[in-house]
């Protein structure tokens, strides 16, 4: 399959990326192209576009470890909110779609919102990012000051935690202090993928029980 942009049409092979000069203006033309769907990805970064189609193990990685997080807020009794698909937008800056959202701390700001403006409300606590085809990047998410990144890249995933004006990265999570995620992570993966996703979080579920 070829590749085809234009702002009648986009089409993309899956796990393909393109990267374009453009402005803020040529990346919302794109974005009203893609319609109402999600795929391609689109972001938009100092006088560039980027796009990505997604290959399937992005999808179920992003949505394996997004039930970790829940898994995991659920067993310390927090409340929260998450959001997927979601664009996080600053005009004619940036724009980034992030695989998951969660608000944690400040979920209460955005309860019951339809719309989030990223100029005046706070961002999320907690974003998650799967990077598959190397089209991520963490600086994307430094304009917005969300505290806490997880990129998982290459099986490993990386916590990045905002430190002034810098991402570094942390052998722990803010949110799970006591969790080794890294260990938690490589588990229910190696279930899911022999056998699946439910059996996954059942078996998170269970081992945090006799914790």
């Amino acid at each position: 399959m070829y590749a085809v942009i234009s702002p009648e049409e986009i089409k993309l092979p899956a796990g393909s990326v393109v990267k374009l000069p453009g402005t803020w203006q040529e990346y919302q033309t794109l974005c009203l192209s893609r319609g109402d769907g999600s795929i391609p990805r689109i972001k938009y970064r100092s006088g560039e576009v980027l796009l990505m189609s997604p290959l399937p193990k992005h999808g179920r990685d992003a949505s394996l470890i997004a039930d970790i997080i829940k898994v995991l807020l659920d067993w310390t009794g927090r409340e929260y909110d998450s959001f997927t698909p979601v664009t996080m937008g600053l005009p004619e800056q940036s724009a980034i779609e992030p695989d998951y959202c969660f608000y944690i701390n400040h979920w209460q700001a955005v309860s019951g919102k339809e719309r989030i403006d990223w100029r005046k409300d706070p961002p999320p606590d907690l974003v998650l990012e799967i990077d598959v085809t190397s089209y991520s990047d963490i600086l994307d998410y430094l304009p917005y000051r969300v505290p806490e990144v997880w990129l998982f890249r290459q099986q490993q995933l990386l916590i990045y935690q905002l430190q002034g004006d810098e991402y570094q990265v942390k052998s722990q999570s803010q949110y799970f202090p006591e969790v080794n995620l890294a260990d938690v992570v490589a588990r229910c993966l190696e279930i899911a993928y022999q056998r699946n996703t439910s059996a996954a979080i059942r078996d998170l579920k269970h081992q945090l029980a006799v914790f």
